[in-house]
């Protein structure tokens, strides 16, 4: 990770994330899943799902969301909120592409 000013940190290129899959990057002792939807839209939520912390890197995207492997929770990309009854939310983090540069705001986390 390449630090580029105020707490915007280069962590990858577009590419390193497969259309409609995620990749996952350590800061500190928060896991962070970075997902790229097929309209190639790129977001940033904590690793753990709001119910009970599963893995959200390992979900299904779609249609702006990421469903949770182990219970099927649905969880905004944008907005980290449960979505349809369930109650909820993880941690999401702004993130901005640069051509094809990745950047996360780590704000918060000390980066």
């Amino acid at each position: 990770m390449n630090a580029l000013g105020n707490n915007w940190v280069r962590v990858g290129t577009l590419d390193d994330i497969p259309a409609r899959g995620s990749r996952k990057l350590t800061v500190g002792e928060t896991t962070i899943a970075l997902f790229r939807t097929s309209a190639d839209q790129v977001f940033a939520l904590e690793d753990a799902c709001p119910h009970k912390k599963g893995p959200l890197s390992e979900g299904i995207v779609h249609d702006g969301c990421v469903t949770c492997p182990l219970h099927n929770w649905v969880i905004s990309l944008e907005s980290g909120q449960a979505q349809g009854a369930d109650e909820g939310a993880t941690k999401s983090f702004p993130v901005k592409l640069s051509d094809q540069d990745i950047l996360i705001d780590l704000t918060g986390l000390g980066a």
